[in-house]
């Protein structure tokens, strides 16, 4: 049951992480749990198949098996986004119908990778696609994943299309955030969304409507606290909430520098937390028992999960 979408979006939008029992099965009892957890805590939606959620690394086939089981647990309760974002237009389009049979309420779009793009072609290809996708789109900001960056120029003029509703911004910029803000300032409707949770609070006290953060897979109920407290101005609030924040930025996605370090801190901390295995989708493999006493051991640091002592 699709759920038409606020504008503009507010609050915090988790990414679900997918539960996997191997590299082509989804663990649906693990799945089923993280989203009930993420809806009682107060979330305004969830993402799906997004970079947290590791899409590129699964099958056509799992992406719309795990799409189903989504909306299905969702229910109508809160709306439901869903990447579509593919080297392939076609594949997009494709995808974006079965968001609509699946009952998702809006679409996620990051620029194509592989192939660069300038600025106008990037937006001919959205004035192409856009008329095409059934339903709202979220323009995803990326740019160290897809190389092509959304100006912010672009994204005012993408946001004159009718279906276009907003913008999720992952590139940790913040001169580059303000500048979106002040692109769309005369859009009040337009949801200009923070992806990196460490810049939450900041983005919030710039005018940011909201947060794609990952942590919410580990802990819904401090992002949200966050986000209202960043909200209501409550500055002690949000310097409590913040370094929290920070502990498990800095002990669970941060163990090793490869960019991989983010995705398996995160499975690594969700099977510590008993939320689903340690399995991750290739290419990359699960961290071992080293890391994952360093990762047990920030979760106690961060004073959250009793679950982590077990």
């Amino acid at each position: 049951m699709s759920i038409l979408l606020p504008r503009p979006l507010r609050g915090i939008i988790p990414p679900l992480a997918t539960p996997l029992l191997d590299r082509d099965t989804v663990d649906r009892p693990a799945l089923e749990s993280l989203i009930e957890n993420m809806i009682a805590a107060g979330v305004a939606g969830l993402f799906a198949l997004g970079t947290t959620g590791e899409a590129p690394g699964l099958s056509y086939r799992l992406r719309a098996e795990i799409l189903d089981h989504v909306c299905s647990i969702a229910a109508g309760r809160v709306p439901v986004l869903v990447s579509i974002t593919d080297t392939s237009a076609v594949e997009s389009l494709n995808f974006a119908r079965l968001a609509v049979k699946a009952g998702a309420s809006g679409l996620v779009l990051a620029p194509p990778y592989y192939f660069t793009m300038s600025q106008s072609e990037l937006l001919s290809y959205l004035k192409r696609l856009a008329p095409e996708l059934p339903l709202p789109v979220y323009l995803y900001n990326i740019p160290s994943l897809t190389k092509t960056q959304y100006a912010a120029a672009t994204v005012r003029a993408a946001a004159d299309l009718d279906n276009v509703y907003g913008v999720k911004d992952s590139s940790g910029d913040m001169q580059y955030f303000a500048e979106l803000l002040r692109a769309l300032a005369d859009r009040p409707d337009f949801a200009v969304l923070c992806g990196p949770e460490e810049l939450l609070a900041a983005a919030i006290a710039m005018g940011a409507h909201g947060g794609i953060a990952g942590g919410s897979n580990l802990s819904p109920e401090l992002y949200v606290s966050l986000y209202r407290a960043a909200v209501s101005g409550d500055a002690e609030r949000v310097r409590q909430l913040q370094a929290v924040v920070m502990a498990i930025s800095d002990g669970v996605y941060r163990v090793h520098p490869e960019g991989s370090a983010y995705l398996r801190g995160m499975k690594c901390a969700l099977s510590i937390l008993g939320r689903c295995r340690n399995i991750m989708a290739e290419p990359y493999e699960p961290y071992g028992s080293l890391e994952s006493e360093q990762i047990r051991a920030a979760l106690l640091r961060a004073g959250l999960f009793a679950q982590a002592k077990s």
